[in-house]
């Protein structure tokens, strides 16, 4: 062989080399879940009960919470931890976090230009998620997250500044992430992680601390303000109670967890099941009482009615797993959507039977770009909103028919999880990257 043959056979052996390196490997980046659906057997194991509680003298000291990572855009986990609902941070939303993993570039929804939502400055470091944001009029309001974050307004959302926790908390050095805040007329609630719950009267001048029982299940997840001392708090285990004075007592609402319930039932048909993990996330209340819930690891649903002494567990009707559930108006039987991976975005097709393992859904097209979509809401004029990772936003005009692009979080280093309006003019999205966003109508 003489040298120019062997250099020739030199290139081509290495030019096909690089074509199997540089070749895309989707191995282990299916979006769908094709595993068969698998039916439990009871369980001898006795079910864990829910029991009322009268609050102690004293709030016990909990331990600190294990979060979850969360993955980018991307098929690996990041192992970043920074701080709801994700993406970046260690948070109690996996369900959020794994939706927002992009498997695919197919082409974003034609881009709108723009300019509906404008940044606010926050006095937080960037490495804070925001989770949660309430008014308690029209000018005074709270915006809670990550890293003991607990902001408030009194320009109607402008500008924020540092809230007064003092006598709640004192000299606790622990940086709280905090879940949930509610308010109804002037008292107000909030609850955290590690376990902590505050309360107001006084429309969130002043908070005291809620001492509440060291036996209580799972961590607080979130916590509905309903007036006259009365409140209802869920946490991760699937445990709702109500308060009727102001959080001396609280009473139980169903009567064993989400995993005794599951573990109880013979031959349930719920795909999945048998791996749950044993909590919820992306839980939301109705203005009817009525909760939705999806497992940690996005296989089923579960839905709560007041009166009912257990949660009902839902198959979901689609092969790719639930990001997260909600709710666009005030019943969940005929106001119900689900996002599942790679963004897709479904509504309950009329009025849900809650008593049936199965409900149906109809899905609606949003080229997100793979994103995940984490929040979908409804604004006074019809108008529906929903956001997701990678700063996307979206506004449907028909009902969800079809949906525009917004680019106004083009620009964002931060994903999305929660949109929330409170009139025709007043919006707000909150994400990671302590990034909150004021609607401006143009």
């Amino acid at each position: 062989m003489n040298s120019r043959t062997f250099l020739l056979s030199v290139t081509l052996v290495t030019a096909a080399i690089l074509c199997i390196v540089f070749q895309r490997d989707t191995t282990g980046l299916s979006d769908y879940d094709l595993g068969a659906s698998v039916a439990f057997t009871r369980s001898n194991a006795p079910a864990t009960r829910m029991s009322s509680f009268a609050a102690p003298q004293q709030s016990s000291r909990c331990q600190r919470f294990r979060g979850r990572v969360f993955a980018s855009r991307s098929s690996s986990q990041s192992d970043e931890v920074v701080g709801r609902r994700k993406f970046v941070e260690n948070t109690g939303m996996a369900a959020a976090g794994m939706g927002a993993i992009s498997l695919a570039s197919p082409r974003d929804a034609t881009a709108a230009k723009s300019s509906s939502w404008e940044r606010l400055n926050l006095p937080v470091a960037d490495t804070v998620v925001l989770f949660d944001l309430e008014f308690t009029e029209d000018k005074n309001g709270f915006l809670v997250g990550s890293q003991g974050t607990f902001l408030k307004t009194t320009d109607g959302g402008t500008s924020w500044s540092n809230a007064d926790l003092s006598n709640a908390i004192g000299d606790d050095e622990i940086n709280y992430r905090w879940e949930s805040v509610s308010f109804k007329d002037k008292e107000g609630w909030a609850v955290g992680k590690p376990a902590i719950m505050v309360h107001s009267t006084d429309g969130g001048k002043s908070w005291e601390r809620i001492p509440f029982s060291s036996q209580l299940p799972g961590e607080f997840l979130g916590v509905t303000a309903l007036g006259d001392g009365q409140a209802e708090t869920i946490t991760s285990a699937g445990g709702i109670y109500r308060t009727i004075n102001a959080g001396k007592n609280w009473k139980a609402q169903v009567l064993e967890t989400i995993d005794a319930t599951l573990n109880r039932v013979s031959s349930s048909g719920v795909s999945g099941a048998s791996y749950y993990s044993g909590s919820i996330n992306s839980v939301v209340r109705d203005n009817m009482g009525q909760y939705i819930g999806v497992n940690a690891r996005g296989n089923f649903y579960l839905t709560f009615k007041p009166g009912s002494e257990a949660w009902m567990p839902h198959n979901r009707k689609t092969i790719r797993r639930i990001v997260t559930m909600g709710v666009i108006g005030d019943d969940l039987t005929n106001s119900m959507w689900m996002t599942t991976r790679a963004g897709g975005v479904s509504f309950v097709k009329g009025d849900a039977n809650l008593d049936q393992p199965e409900i149906d859904f109809y899905e609606t097209s949003i080229n997100s770009g793979g994103y995940g979509i984490l929040d979908v809401t409804r604004r006074e004029n019809g108008d529906l909103w929903c956001v997701g990772g990678g700063g996307k936003i979206f506004l449907s005009r028909n009902n969800g028919k079809t949906w525009t692009a917004d680019s106004s979080g083009d620009n964002q280093p931060a994903n999305f999880y929660k949109i929330k309006f409170y009139d025709d003019k007043r919006g707000f999205i909150l994400g990671s990257a302590g990034v909150l966003m004021k609607f401006n109508d143009i």
